[in-house]
């Protein structure tokens, strides 16, 4: 595992997003985007941003029409599609919009692809549930190819591709980066692990939860070998919930704003419950009991973090936090200062441990330099005086 003061851990925000649908949605979507902004000013690293039809509740449907936007409002952050439902489309013009989005953002875009999880997507399609996973197989492996500039002919029942290339060669170099989602199942650790691209890990950060994702990192690594692949733990993120303020109290004050929606939001809409059935606690003390979220001060965040490193058993490249809204906006604004601030440089390599050995340095010497300086312009005043006769 690697040392605290070597690790570099990228920190971001899996955006799908969520909203309340008594919320206005043209506002909603600003402040989407207004999030991203504040993000990029941070330093956070990266963004993904989710596609979703239906439920009314997560409205972004074209995550590469957000992205091209959020691109001209932002500088540093990089933004990915997190993720794109492959099932959905037809891989050939998929490819081409995002070969497109990688030059329209210098290189700052990145292809996370999916299955579709909003089964109520699907079923608007005519898809079977069944298929969507077999589906994603067929088309990375044909996006894979298309996005390296190879030609394509492959039919299946669902597209038929001849002699399928892109105008384009790739922005970036030697590609543009992907990750594939992984929730509990293998799937997406097979897929990445085959392509040897990245992986993000869904489905929370219980203990049960984090030892099926290292779990699901093992198959990546079988995968990735027999493939003649290198596994690199770098291309490896994990999601998990975190709110924090200046102390436990405000925090959990700042969640209720929210978290009673989108808990109503997973168990009477989404088919995969956050918190389970029967819990009549308060769902914060839930989440953060379970090891799902933390919500409390920015030591609280830091621990929460240092368990999914541990958790990861070998360490990981990211910790994106899932953008739940459970706050108001200046709380959630503020909430995102605080673990840019005082959390993430724990994560990085230690950012300020040369700044506390030259605070230690210099307070150790204190007395001694006092005394040299008080010293100093004690002789040099004598000196002037001296002088002036």
């Amino acid at each position: 595992m690697t040392d605290s003061n070597d690790r570099y851990v990228k920190t971001g925000v899996f955006l799908a997003p969520f909203h309340p649908v008594r919320e206005n949605p043209l506002l909603a979507l600003e402040r989407d985007m207004d999030l991203l902004v504040h993000l990029d000013k941070l330093n956070y690293h990266e963004a993904w941003i989710g596609e979703h039809h239906s439920a009314g509740y997560e409205i972004i449907a074209c995550p590469e029409m957000f992205i091209a936007q959020a691109a001209e409002r932002t500088r540093h952050i990089r933004l990915g599609t997190g993720v794109v439902s492959l099932p959905y489309h037809n891989p050939f013009t998929l490819a081409g919009r995002m070969q497109q989005l990688d030059y329209q953002t210098r290189g700052r875009a990145m292809f996370g692809v999916g299955p579709g999880s909003l089964v109520y997507d699907a079923e608007k399609m005519g898809m079977s549930a069944a298929d969507q996973r077999r589906k994603l197989d067929e088309s990375l492996d044909v996006l894979v190819e298309l996005m390296a500039g190879n030609t394509v002919t492959k039919k299946t029942d669902w597209f038929d591709l001849r002699e399928a290339r892109l105008q384009l060669k790739s922005y970036s170099q030697p590609t543009m980066e992907m990750a594939v989602a992984s929730a509990r199942s293998p799937t997406g650790a097979l897929q990445a692990g085959k392509h040897g691209i990245g992986m993000v890990s869904l489905g929370g950060t219980s203990d049960d939860a984090l030892k099926a994702h290292a779990a699901n990192w093992g198959v990546y690594e079988e995968a990735a070998q027999k493939n003649g692949k290198t596994a690199d733990r770098r291309k490896w993120r994990i999601v998990t919930f975190a709110h924090v303020a200046e102390t436990r109290e405000q925090a959990r004050a700042d969640v209720a704003f929210g978290l009673k929606d989108f808990n109503r939001y997973f168990s009477e809409v989404a088919t995969f419950p956050i918190i389970p059935p029967g819990i009549e606690a308060d769902p914060a003390d839930y989440l953060t009991a379970s090891g799902l979220a933390c919500i409390g001060t920015p030591e609280d965040c830091v621990r929460h973090f240092e368990r999914l490193w541990v958790g990861s058993n070998g360490g990981l490249g990211g910790i994106l936090l899932l953008a739940h809204n459970w706050a108001d906006w200046a709380a959630t604004q503020r909430s995102y200062e605080l673990m840019a601030r005082y959390v993430h440089p724990h994560f990085q390599r230690n950012a300020n441990a040369l700044r506390d050995w030259s605070y230690s340095d210099a307070a150790s010497k204190y007395a001694t330099a006092g005394a040299a300086m008080k010293a100093a312009v004690q002789a040099a005043t004598e000196k002037y005086q001296a002088g002036k006769g």
